[in-house]
């Protein structure tokens, strides 16, 4: 996984939620396997299946978020909004061309999504990446799987 860039409030609840994974998400997910294995034959025991698809998730959410947190940057969005550029941790209003409303997201990772926006944006995806660096007012092309488009930066912000 690449670098992943988290706000402080981000990357501290993703501490906790692996803390709270790694101790009582595993215990209470064994304990459901027992119970069920307590009920006798495994092939045809829908709650020890359950349990177990359970816990798979789980292990792979616990593998995630350790993965997130051992490559993550700590950003500061209000340090981004200062300086006026579209950056990891900006809220950026976005024109396409053709429409007539501004959509608003934040530059970084899907972790930071937020319900007052439209939206993420990775900084590695080709939006992303003709973002960083531009200012309001610039207007930045990019390869999308449909084809090229142009977006307006109508706002940078946090």
């Amino acid at each position: 996984m690449s670098d992943v860039h988290l706000s402080p409030e981000t990357h501290q609840r993703l501490t906790e939620e692996l803390e709270d994974l790694t101790t009582r998400g595993r215990v209470e997910v064994a304990g459901r396997i027992e119970a069920a294995r307590a009920l006798g034959d495994l092939k045809e025991n829908g709650d020890y299946h359950a349990a177990k698809d359970d816990q798979g998730k789980m292990e792979a959410r616990i593998r995630q978020i350790e993965a997130m947190l051992k490559n993550a940057t700590i950003v500061d969005s209000s340090a981004a909004a200062a300086s006026g550029v579209v950056e990891t941790g900006s809220v950026v209003a976005l024109r396409y061309e053709g429409d007539d409303g501004a959509e608003r997201y934040l530059i970084g990772s899907i972790e930071e999504k937020r319900a007052d926006l439209d939206g993420v944006i990775s900084p590695g995806s080709p939006l992303g990446q003709a973002l960083l660096g531009k200012g309001a007012g610039a207007t930045v092309e990019y390869e999308a799987p449909g084809g090229r488009l142009k977006v307006e930066i109508v706002e940078v912000g946090s």
